[in-house]
């Protein structure tokens, strides 16, 4: 009985098997068939190595959602070089929210010469060549998301030619805490007095010939400093054509939280629209000589992710190219042989003709004649 089960089960095995052995005295090999296979197995090894450099790589997802955190302060990191002595500039932030001058007691005002050694200009120069690229090619940030803090520090480096020539500029540079709400940090002449009424800058004893708002902006962003991350006004330089000139600076800050497989931080993009006029109240262009950066905070908050593909994702495509090559390659054979046979078929009838063969009764026939063993000799 055991023996019966045992049959009856290999039998019943052998009915489902969906891969039937085909003889080797059944199989019939070709030269056709050789070369057809050589070139799937090629076209399958490119394939399945182009499919594992694409396994291994990493894409960034981007999702969008109500940014609902308004109680935390918002940070704003700051590196600028004005063409003026220290004591002749001043630095703050009026907050839009209460109209009223935020703390600006973290930023350092340090003597510089505004000049740059050769070093520096050329790494402000590549600087300013890979902001042309970001504008040209967005997908480069992308590229510039994994490879943060791989990287070093975008600022310039300290000068080493311990020049002897005297200062002439003012590097403002540190970071400051204001409210997430829309507001306008700005550098003009004098330092910041606050009132009840708002802000003013002591500027009576700085003479008009001494203004000059010529400018470098070696760092400026917003939330936590990422090394390695290169923002929107990196690099930039203007130098001013005339003594009264405003530059200004329209700021929309997106808050964003960067997930990578190096870093997870929370920090914000900000994309930014320029205007610089000369001050002419005659000619009707008022306002103030300065630098002004005025922002304002986006209600949406961007989350960027950086995702894999699954193994088991792999898998499925790497099946469905080596399924798909060896059914396309053989579907491609079989019908170019079929073409060839029939091309060659139609040139063999064609090589034989029809001749007369006449019968006793006087008649002719046009079928072609039987071949016999007398008619071979």
């Amino acid at each position: 009985m055991r023996r019966l089960n045992r049959k009856k089960t290999l039998n019943l095995m052998k009915e489902l098997d969906a891969f039937p052995k085909v003889p080797d005295s059944y199989v019939e090999t070709s030269a056709s068939g050789g070369t057809v296979s050589l070139i799937a197995f090629t076209t399958i090894a490119f394939l399945t190595v182009m499919e594992f450099m694409v396994y291994r790589d990493t894409w960034m997802k981007y999702e969008y959602e109500v940014d609902k955190d308004f109680t935390s302060k918002l940070r704003i990191n700051i590196d600028i070089t004005v063409a003026m002595r220290c004591q002749y500039v001043g630095a703050d932030v009026l907050d839009l929210a209460e109209t009223m001058v935020a703390s600006a007691d973290g930023l350092i005002y340090e003597p510089v010469v505004f000049e740059l050694t050769p070093q520096q200009k050329e790494l402000q120069r590549m600087l300013q060549l890979i902001q042309s690229r970001l504008q040209e090619e967005h997908s480069l940030q992308d590229v510039i998301f994994k490879s943060a803090f791989k990287s070093g520090s975008t600022a310039l480096p300290p000068r080493e030619d311990n020049s002897l020539q005297s200062p002439d500029a003012c590097r403002i540079h540190g970071h400051l805490y204001v409210n997430k709400v829309a507001g306008n940090f700005h550098i003009t002449v004098g330092k910041a007095i606050p009132h009840p009424r708002g802000h003013a800058h002591l500027a009576a004893l700085v003479s008009h010939e001494s203004y000059n708002f010529s400018h470098r902006i070696d760092h400026l962003s917003f939330g936590e400093l990422i090394p390695g991350i290169i923002n929107p006004l990196d690099g930039t330089e203007k130098i001013a054509s005339d003594h009264n000139q405003m530059f200004q600076y329209f700021i929309t800050v997106v808050p964003t939280k960067l997930h990578t497989y190096k870093i997870s931080a929370e920090t914000h993009q900000f994309s930014v629209t320029e205007r610089e006029r000369v001050i002419n109240h005659a000619a009707g262009s008022h306002g103030v000589s300065g630098i002004f950066m005025k922002y304002d905070i986006s209600s949406l908050m961007v989350t960027v992710t950086e995702e894999h593909m699954p193994f088991w994702q792999f898998l499925v495509r790497l099946c469905g190219i080596i399924g798909g090559i060896f059914s396309t390659t053989g579907i491609l054979h079989g019908v170019g042989r079929f073409v060839v046979e029939i091309i060659f078929c139609r040139f063999r009838l064609g090589s034989y003709r029809s001749t007369s063969v006449p019968l006793p009764d006087g008649h002719s026939s046009n079928h072609l004649p039987l071949i016999t063993e007398n008619s071979t000799h």
